[in-house]
């Protein structure tokens, strides 16, 4: 892998990790537009491990929730359980060893889940709820959700914004929640494939490494910020409809 790619799949996936327009889906079909070779997927967790340092620094204040007693406890709690299914069903792929990263696969998740949310948030309240707010039931629910996202295509924000949205939480919380539900499993996703990389298990050199996780931090925080600031006086109609487009043209190309 040269420097080149490094930065350009660092920058795919600061910007798109937090966008609900897949992350994985980009960094499949980024290589296939170039000619590249699709990278080993402990690169692509990696570079992950950036954007979740990126998301505990764009949302400290409700990162802090988790260190208080009052609320702490419960948003530790819910965040935890709603972790469980998607390690469940991620472990089951792992020892199926099911691969489904093509770029079919990710067009028909681009516009079957873009048109979900764009339904379900046509339907969005405005309420002044935080992301303390969220309850058990509601956290469950998302997390179920997040396990889709083991589909390439479908977006693990975009899939756990859109449960959020449709289990009644505004569009700012629930965007919130979805990106604090992201830190566990990244987390575990990333150290575990850092591992790999650690014990030579595979072998990526380490300029590129570093190239694309510095990219992916800085954009994937710039890219939180700037998505909070539109969420205040848009909605994720445009982001749902970019998302059907590109399904449409992937599969037409």
């Amino acid at each position: 892998m040269d420097l080149l790619q490094a930065f350009t799949l660092g920058l795919v996936q600061g910007v798109t990790e937090f966008l609900p327009i897949s992350s994985s889906g980009f960094l499949i079909l980024i290589p296939e537009l170039f000619g590249w070779e699709i990278q080993d997927v402990a690169f692509d967790a990696v570079i992950h491990l950036a954007t979740l340092m990126a998301v505990v620094v764009a949302l400290w204040p409700e990162v802090k929730l988790l260190g208080e007693k009052k609320h702490g406890r419960s948003l530790s709690t819910w965040l935890v359980l709603a972790t469980i299914p998607v390690l469940i069903i991620g472990g089951i792929f792992e020892l199926i060893d099911f691969d489904p990263r093509s770029a079919e696969v990710v067009a028909w998740s681009f516009i079957v889940w873009g048109v979900v949310l764009y339904l379900v948030d046509r339907r969005a309240v405005k309420t002044k709820d935080q992301v303390k707010d969220v309850g058990l039931k509601r956290a469950m629910s998302i997390g179920l959700a997040q396990a889709i996202a083991l589909i390439p295509g479908t977006s693990r924000s975009g899939i756990t914004i859109t449960a959020g949205l449709h289990m009644g939480l505004s569009r700012e919380t629930a965007t919130k929640f979805s990106f604090l539900l992201g830190i566990p499993t990244i987390a575990i996703v990333g150290l575990v494939k850092l591992k790999d990389v650690v014990t030579g298990a595979v072998a990526i050199e380490v300029l590129p490494l570093l190239v694309g996780f510095v990219t992916a931090g800085i954009t994937a925080f710039l890219t939180i910020k700037t998505l909070l600031a539109f969420l205040k006086t848009h909605s994720y109609a445009e982001l749902a409809v970019l998302r059907v487009v590109l399904g449409v043209l992937i599969l037409v190309l």
